[in-house]
């Protein structure tokens, strides 16, 4: 099985639990929305897949969005032990995430870093003359929990064929602090420049996605935990969605 090399050149920690790692090295040959087979330094006798949140370049950048599981012993290393000059081992990647090219509109349901393949795959499409319209629903715990609002924000305003809508379990934040969070949000220039608690729908992914008509001519696209794909999945089938339609 091929290897290739990529070193660590940025990480953020977002969240308590989720960090953003950046990488540059070998140019690995994956489409958007496939997932990695990783291997970090700190657990060398362990991989897992991500997805890049970055589409393939021939510079070698990717971008991988983790957050910390309990007794995840690789998640947990990468969000709170990584640093720059980390060298990660690459292989395997795989997956049949897609946009086809029937200029059919897209819908993605991601929940937490389930974001990472949506928005590889909405950054390819800026490639393409004719983007199909793509609307995101993007899901977290609290508006908090919504770790790329600026980031949406700003391709939400940019990119005339996407919407956004941010669903939050709850709009009130928990009670204890978030220092990660507090501090991004000191150094963003606007403060009101990305999805807080005023955009949000509020209840579950399947909650907002069982109100919705069917997704019977779309592109529907599916990713998050398993409880929230599983809970998804179903309020499709009870809205009429074919489930042809859907990719998870």
């Amino acid at each position: 099985m091929q290897t290739w090399n990529a070193k660590v050149v940025q990480y953020n920690r977002l969240r308590n639990d989720l960090a953003v790692v950046r990488l540059v090295g070998d140019a690995v040959p994956f489409r958007a929305g496939q997932s990695i087979e990783v291997v970090v330094p700190q657990n060398a006798t362990l991989s897992r897949r991500y997805s890049s949140a970055l589409p393939p370049s021939l510079d070698g950048k990717l971008e991988f969005h983790v957050r910390a599981v309990p007794a995840g012993w690789v998640s947990g290393s990468i969000v709170n032990e990584t640093r720059p000059g980390d060298v990660w081992q690459l292989r395997n990647p795989g997956g049949n995430f897609h946009i086809d090219d029937s200029g059919r509109d897209v819908v993605m349901i991601a929940g937490g870093t389930g974001l990472a393949p949506m928005r590889s795959l909405i950054l390819d499409l800026t490639r393409r003359p004719s983007p199909p319209r793509v609307t995101l629903y993007f899901g977290g715990r609290s508006p908090s929990d919504l770790y790329a609002a600026d980031l949406l924000w700003i391709l939400a305003s940019e990119l005339p064929w996407l919407k956004v809508v941010p669903v939050v379990d709850q709009l009130a934040d928990p009670w204890a602090p978030d220092r990660w969070h507090e501090a991004i949000n000191a150094q963003l220039a606007d403060p009101d420049a990305k999805f807080g608690a005023k955009h949000c729908w509020e209840g579950s992914l399947a909650d907002v996605i069982a109100v919705q008509e069917p997704f019977d001519r779309h592109q529907v696209l599916v990713c998050g935990s398993p409880g929230m794909e599983a809970a998804t999945l179903s309020a499709l089938v009870d809205n009429g969605t074919p489930m042809e339609a859907v990719q998870r």
